[in-house]
C-alpha cells in the first residue's frame, strides 16, 4: 500500500491481499443488504392478492425500505466519520438482518410498511458509506473497478433475493419466504464480518455539525456531482419501475405464467453482475461520459424490447435492459467518489439519498401508469426517465480539458 503523502498512488492495488479481502468483504455486504431489500419485488402479485390492495399499493413494501435508505444515508455517513466505515458497516448489515427476520410477519399492512421503513434504514448503512471506504483504502487507477466488484454484489445479492422469495412463496407462502431470504442475508453478513481488512485510510472527524453541513454544501455546489445525483435518481427509479410491474404483465393473458417461472427473469440480473463488472473496461475505451451513455442507451434498448408480445423477445430485453442499468450505475457511483474533492462519504450518500428516493417515486409511480395505459405506459415513463439522465450527462458531464 502505498503512503498517504502521495495522494495519486495511496491505496491498495489489484493482486494485494487487503484489495482482494476488501472485494470479497463487500461483495458479501451487498448480498447480505440487497437481498433482503428487494425480496418483496418476486412475491408482489401475490402480495397483490393476499392483502387485496393495487399493484402500486404492493409495491409500497419496496417504496418504504427505499425510503428509509434514502434518509438513512446521510445519518449513517456522519456515523461512520466518528466510528469508522467497517464498524459502520458492521452495525448496519447486523441490524437489517435482525428487523428482516421479524418484518414478514407483521399481521398488517400499516406494521408491515413500518417495518420496511425501519430495515431500510438500517440497510442505509452500506451503500452510505462503501463509496467512502473504497475512495480511502483503493487507489484511484483500480477504484473503478472494485466500485463495480462491490455493485456486482448488490446485483448478485437482489438476484438471490428475488429467486429464493418467488419459487418460496408459491410453496411456503410470501411471509415465509420473505423470512428464508432474509435468514441468507444472515450468512452473507457473517461472511462479511469475517473477511472484510481493517481500514487503513480512515481518519476520524470530530462529530461536528458544522462540518457535516460545510461537508454536504460543498456536495450539492458541484454541478458536476449533482448531475450525478441526478443519474441515480432518473435510472434507479425507471430500472426499479420495470423490474416491479413485469411480473404482473406476464402473469395475465396472453403469457399466464406461473409466479415460480416469472420469478426466474430475475437471472436476468446476472448480466448486471457481468456489466458491473466490466464498466472499468469500458470506461478506459470510452471514457467516463461515453461509457455513461453507452450504457444508458443499451438499458432504453433493452426496455423497449419488451414491448413485444413473443416472451423471448421479453427475456432478451430485460437481460440487455439490466446490463444497461448496472454498467451505468457502476460508472456513475464510482465516479462520485472520484469527482468530490472534500466530504467523500457525504457526496456518496447524496448520490444513494437521490438513487433511492427515484426507486421510491417512480418505483410507486410506474404501478398506476400501469393501471391506467397498461406496460407501454411503463415502458414509456421508463425510456423518458433513462432519455433525462443522459441529457444531463451531455450537457453537464463534458471532459475536463487535459491540464
Amino acid at each position: 500500500m502505498a503512503s498517504r503523502d502521495d495522494d495519486d498512488g495511496f491505496g491498495h492495488r489489484r493482486g494485494d491481499i487487503a484489495y482482494r479481502r476488501i472485494l470479497v468483504g463487500l461483495f458479501f455486504a451487498g448480498v447480505a443488504t440487497f437481498a433482503q431489500l428487494y425480496s418483496p419485488q418476486a412475491v408482489l402479485p401475490e402480495i397483490s392478492a393476499d392483502l387485496e390492495v393495487e399493484p402500486a399499493a404492493a409495491a409500497l413494501l419496496l417504496s418504504f425500505a427505499t425510503i428509509g435508505l434514502a434518509l438513512g444515508v446521510i445519518p449513517w455517513s456522519v456515523a461512520a466519520d466518528r466510528v469508522g466505515r467497517v464498524p459502520a458497516m458492521t452495525a448496519a448489515v447486523v441490524g437489517a438482518t435482525t428487523v428482516g427476520l421479524l418484518v414478514p410477519f407483521a399481521p398488517t399492512l400499516p406494521l408491515l410498511l413500518t417495518g420496511r421503513f425501519v430495515e431500510g434504514l438500517l440497510v442505509a448503512g452500506v451503500p452510505a458509506v462503501v463509496i467512502a471506504y473504497l475512495s480511502e483504502e483503493i487507489h484511484p487507477a483500480d477504484a473503478t473497478r472494485a466500485a463495480g466488484t462491490y455493485v456486482a454484489g448488490t446485483s448478485l445479492g437482489g438476484l438471490l433475493g428475488r429467486i429464493v422469495a418467488g419459487p418460496a412463496g408459491e410453496l411456503i407462502g410470501w411471509r415465509a419466504s420473505m423470512a428464508a431470504v432474509a435468514a441468507v442475508c444472515a450468512l452473507a453478513t457473517a461472511a462479511f464480518i469475517v473477511v472484510v481488512p481493517k481500514a487503513q485510510g480512515f481518519r476520524k472527524h470530530p462529530l461536528a455539525v458544522r462540518s457535516v453541513l460545510e461537508r454536504l454544501r460543498a456536495s450539492v455546489r458541484s454541478p458536476r456531482l449533482l448531475a450525478l445525483y441526478a443519474q441515480g435518481f432518473l435510472l434507479m427509479g425507471a430500472f426499479v419501475a420495470l423490474y416491479n410491474y413485469l411480473a404482473f404483465r406476464l402473469g395475465e393473458p396472453p403469457f399466464d405464467v406461473p409466479a415460480s417461472i416469472i420469478s426466474l427473469l430475475f437471472l436476468a440480473y446476472l448480466a448486471g453482475t457481468v456489466s458491473s463488472s466490466l464498466a472499468g473496461w469500458l470506461v478506459d475505451r470510452l471514457g467516463r461520459r461515453g461509457a455513461l451513455l453507452t450504457t444508458a442507451a443499451v438499458f432504453a434498448l433493452g426496455t423497449v424490447l419488451t414491448l413485444t408480445d413473443a416472451l423471448p423477445l421479453i427475456i432478451v430485453g430485460l437481460v440487455v435492459a439490466t446490463a444497461g442499468f448496472f454498467g451505468a450505475h457502476s460508472i456513475a457511483s464510482g465516479w462520485v467518489g472520484r469527482e468530490a474533492v472534500t466530504g467523500r462519504a457525504q457526496a456518496g450518500s447524496l448520490y444513494n439519498l437521490f438513487y433511492y428516493l427515484g426507486s421510491s417515486v417512480f418505483g410507486w409511480l410506474g404501478g398506476a401508469l400501469l393501471v391506467s395505459f397498461g406496460w407501454p405506459g411503463v415502458v414509456g415513463m421508463v425510456c423518458a426517465l433513462v432519455a433525462g439522465a443522459a441529457l444531463v450527462a451531455l450537457l453537464v458531464l463534458r471532459p475536463r480539458p487535459a491540464p
